[in-house]
């Protein structure tokens, strides 16, 4: 019963956070609170329209291709656009659903610009660890991958998904969700084991540390400013310095001796 009774606690406790909160927000806000979600989802639809041409498809890779066999520079200025290039192994319809709820959640939860930040930094995170992978070479404890591996097109925002219903579940106190994002990355790795699979544990690790961090930054300012308060205190309690008296400054100057005239 008491096994019972704390799991009813924790999934109505998840369910208001991770559902009822976001819901209850974007009653109040409209659909101006979705405006992130429509965007991603529109941007993966756009773009895998114009892959099913020959032309639109080069373009497509031109733009938001993103392999580890290309410079630096190249691959940092396509990892904006790759959010929303579809990977073509995978049904572009089940990915703009999990997609669109991911932005969704984390917009209404998060607002635009940290759930921009949670998504971007999760991508970068996994395409630069492809590279480290990659130059490492085979071996390395697993860490490895042979070179070959760079020519794979490293495209598609499952990396942003992963990372962002992470961040939630780890900000919200949400093991469920957790659970299910995790545990299905690691079973994906090791039931499938490419670099998708890689990229996505990255993702989870690089967003549970961002959520572990999350509100640290208030705790050191206001750490700092206990800290500080004391000593204003004291300096308020001194008062203003005393002065230095010079020891004749109390003394006056004799009157000069007066002259009394005789008595006629």
């Amino acid at each position: 019963m008491r096994l019972a009774r704390f799991t009813a606690r924790t999934l109505r406790a998840e369910w208001h956070a991770i559902v009822t909160d976001p819901v209850r927000r974007l009653a109040r806000r409209g659909l101006s609170g979705l405006l992130l979600a429509f965007v991603a989802a529109f941007g993966v639809v756009f773009f895998h329209d114009i892959a099913q041409h020959p032309t639109g498809a080069l373009w497509v890779t031109r733009l938001g291709g993103v392999r580890a066999d290309l410079p630096l520079w190249e691959s940092l200025l396509r990892t904006p656009v790759s959010l929303y290039v579809p990977a073509l192994d995978l049904p572009v319809w089940a990915g703009i659903t999990q997609l669109f709820l991911a932005f969704a959640l984390a917009e209404l939860t998060l607002g635009r610009a940290r759930t921009l930040a949670i998504a971007y930094t999760a991508t970068l995170a996994g395409t630069l660890t492809a590279r480290l992978m990659i130059a490492a070479g085979p071996g390395w404890w697993g860490f490895g991958l042979p070179p070959e591996t760079g020519r794979v097109l490293d495209t598609g925002p499952s990396a942003a998904v992963v990372g962002l219903f992470t961040y939630l579940a780890v900000v919200r106190r949400a093991p469920v969700v957790f659970t299910l994002t995790g545990g299905s990355m690691v079973w994906e790795s090791v039931a499938v084991p490419n670099l998708a699979g890689r990229e996505h544990l990255v993702a989870v690790g690089t967003a549970v540390v961002l959520g572990l961090l999350h509100g640290q930054g208030g705790r050191l300012r206001a750490t700092a400013a206990l800290t500080l308060l004391p000593v204003r205190r004291a300096d308020r309690g001194r008062g203003p310095a005393p002065r230095t008296v010079r020891a004749d400054a109390g003394r006056t100057a004799a009157p000069p001796p007066t002259t009394v005239p005789p008595a006629p």
